[in-house]
């Protein structure tokens, strides 16, 4: 049975209730004292007080000050009048209870609407946040790009300026060699003359010295030298052979590669990089950026440093939506579902990453190994042990070197061992 606090003392104005309960030797805090409109009620076991007051109150802007051994409560009347007593008079069970019943819906009435207040406040604040934060890599994106375009008109006139001095070097060059061309056919011409001029000069001798000539090897020699320069060719330009070789695009040597395992998983990534498997027409309000799947690792991968991991599962599911194909989507969103103890939903990216990361070849060793590592850390978190060192295991078969997974690893041996003990 409750101890009834029957002493108190109030007063009051037009406006308000000025109320002293004193509570000496008792421990008082706000969770004890209980007020709608019309109920109030203060409970320390085994003591209560409880007051069904004359007219409603405004329980908003009322106070209670806990002090000295004494609650002092100001009680802000919704109507101005004044009471003729403190509670409600000639009131019977059945009202009391109906008004003690009405107060404890009301006021949980008003914590579901505080609850969902502060619920749509905090998303709010989220999405502004979100907003401010991509607002911010627009603009730092816009000035990157602002850069870019500087530098490249910049390289642009440097180009072109360089081509002009290549043409006007090539056009001077080009006259310069058509002058010695012209002055070598002009003394070719002159050369030409003189040899018509001596010929000439033979001829109109003596018959016998004409038939000598004609015998010896004076006339043949001199045609022969003159169609020797006619016919002389121009001296070959010179140039330079380009030799391009092919790039590979894994490390390994092409005789230690696995040429059709490599080929298959560079088709599958160009194919995954094509495909988009989201309806763009939910998603037409988003910018451009917003629809590239990349973008939007990138954003949440900088959410994800930042330890905003809800932002970051965020960004990850939109990518997905537009983008079903890329594994390191599913790896990186398992690192928050890890954070945010989601170990279900972890798993279940995980296995969906190893399933794209398929077939096994040197370019995808190190996502494989976060694969194993994240869904066997989910395993172990739900107390699946043996699950979780058969991962661990695996990850250990592609970089036996690394001492980290192999610590863990032995840490879930000792966790069995001790299980089954």
């Amino acid at each position: 049975m409750p101890v009834w606090l029957r002493e108190h003392l109030w007063r009051q104005t037009a406006s308000a209730v000025y109320l002293s309960l004193p509570v000496r030797g008792l421990r008082v805090t706000p969770a004890n004292i209980f007020c709608t409109d019309r109920y109030l009620k203060v409970s320390i076991p085994p003591f209560l007080f409880e007051a069904i007051l004359y007219a409603p109150i405004d329980d908003t802007n009322s106070t209670a000050k806990i002090g000295n051994g004494i609650i002092f409560f100001t009680l802000y009347k919704k109507e101005a009048a004044m009471w003729d007593s403190l509670t409600l008079a000639n009131a019977n069970k059945e009202k009391l209870q109906y008004l003690r019943e009405n107060a404890v819906l009301k006021a949980h009435e008003k914590a579901k609407e505080e609850t969902e207040a502060k619920k749509v406040t905090k998303q709010e604040h989220k999405k502004y946040a979100l907003e401010a934060t991509m607002k911010l890599e627009e603009a730092e994106r816009k000035r990157i790009e602002d850069l870019k375009e500087k530098e490249r008109q910049k390289v642009t006139k440097e180009l072109e300026l360089w081509k002009e001095q290549q043409d006007a070097a090539e056009k001077q060059k080009r006259v310069q060699k058509e002058g010695e061309l012209h002055q070598e056919v002009e003394q070719l011409k002159e050369k030409k003359k003189e040899k018509n001029n001596k010929t000439s000069i033979s001829y109109e001798g003596t018959s016998e010295t004409r038939i000598k000539a004609t015998k010896g090897r004076g006339s043949y020699s001199m045609f022969s030298e003159n169609l020797k320069e006619e016919q002389l060719p121009a001296p070959r330009s010179a140039a330079t052979i380009k030799i391009n070789f092919t790039s590979r695009v894994f490390p390994t040597a092409l005789r230690e590669s696995r040429v059709a395992e490599e080929e298959e998983w560079l088709r599958k990534q160009a194919e995954a990089q094509r495909t988009v498997s989201a309806d763009l027409s939910e998603l037409e309000d988003l910018k451009e950026e917003e629809k590239n799947p990349d973008w939007l690792k990138d954003k949440g991968n900088k959410m994800f440093a930042t330890g905003n991991y809800l932002a970051a599962v965020n960004a990850y599911n939109l990518a997905v939506r537009l983008n079903n194909k890329l594994p390191l989507l599913y790896l990186n969103r398992a690192a928050c579902h890890l954070k945010l103890r989601n170990l279900h939903k972890a798993i279940e990216d995980s296995s969906k990453a190893l399933e794209l990361l398929t077939p096994p070849v040197p370019d995808n060793e190190n996502a494989r190994v976060k694969a194993y590592v994240r869904r066997g850390t989910a395993f172990c978190q739900l107390e699946l042990y043996t699950e979780g060192l058969q991962d661990y295991e695996a990850a250990l078969k592609i970089d036996p070197q690394n001492k980290n997974i192999e610590k863990d690893a032995e840490k879930i041996r000792h966790l069995i061992q001790g299980t089954t003990q």
